[in-house]
């Protein structure tokens, strides 16, 4: 399967427009929020980022199929005949958008043979891009400077982990499934795919979460996390999978940096 690489450019440039747009509305704070039938919400800006995001993909790659968070009512029987799409969360943060934390983003991935192998996340509030290709490494762009980004190599000497968790996370949820022998310094952020991006670029040693997502929440990352040296697993420190079940639900699931650390007995 020929490499879509050179896409990057365009792709970089649809989730930062559609990043503006979501911007703009939070800027203006006049949007509409609804609950979707899982009881989670939705915003008229996820819906207006969704409609952008789809129609420029759709534009720049008419024959690859486009599966968001907001259009995910696709069979297992219809996508498994799928070879290569693009998987988006047009929104990623939306009750931090409703919140006003500032913490949400735009993230696009290309899924090949049920791997990420382009991920690209824009946040709009910091004018931050994260971006990789698989084999072609991680990156950050800031203040438009192209910085290549890795994981944090852990001083096993320190026994302090930081973990990047969600500011509406009850902690102990989050503790309770480690090791009490460390020691844990925690940096709260909204969006999923920003606290898994802060463990690609070493300013963090994990993120666990805990709690419901799609696969749409981790592809992006999972490509810019393993170009950067890290991995995404579950908790039972297994792969995760993209388009190989009915449901597109996630199960509880890691974000680690140095492969080194003794994860294992880490992780309850």
């Amino acid at each position: 399967m020929a490499t879509l690489s050179h896409l990057i450019p365009e792709v970089i440039e649809i989730a930062r427009s559609s990043g503006q747009l979501i911007l703009d509305i939070y800027e203006k704070g006049t949007f509409e929020e609804f609950t979707k039938s899982d009881n989670t919400p939705v915003t008229s800006a996820d819906l207006a980022a969704h409609k952008f995001v789809t129609e420029q993909l759709s534009k720049l790659t008419p024959d690859i199929p486009v599966l968001s968070e907001e259009d995910a009512d696709v069979s297992l029987a219809e996508r498994s005949q799928w070879d290569r799409y693009w998987l988006v969360d047009p929104l990623d943060g939306t009750q931090e958008f409703i919140a006003r934390s500032g913490d949400f983003a735009t993230i696009i991935a290309l899924v090949e043979n049920n791997q990420p192998v382009m991920g690209v996340v824009y946040a709009p509030m910091s004018n931050l891009i994260y971006f990789a290709y698989q084999g072609e490494g991680a990156w950050k762009v800031e203040n438009n400077e192209r910085l290549p980004i890795g994981i944090h190599k852990h001083n096993k000497s320190d026994e302090s982990i930081s973990i990047a968790v969600s500011r509406r996370q009850n902690l102990t949820t989050i503790t309770e499934r480690m090791d009490s022998s460390w020691h844990y310094n925690f940096i709260p952020l909204g969006s999923a795919a920003l606290k898994a991006c802060l463990v690609a670029e070493g300013a963090a040693d994990c993120y666990l979460r805990i709690g419901p997502t799609g696969e749409w929440d981790t592809a992006a990352t999972q490509c810019i996390v393993e170009e950067a040296g890290g991995k995404i697993l579950n908790t039972h420190l297994q792969p995760l999978t993209y388009n190989e079940e009915e449901s597109l639900e996630n199960p509880n699931f890691i974000v680690l940096g140095d492969q080194n650390l003794p994860w294992g007995k880490i992780l309850k």
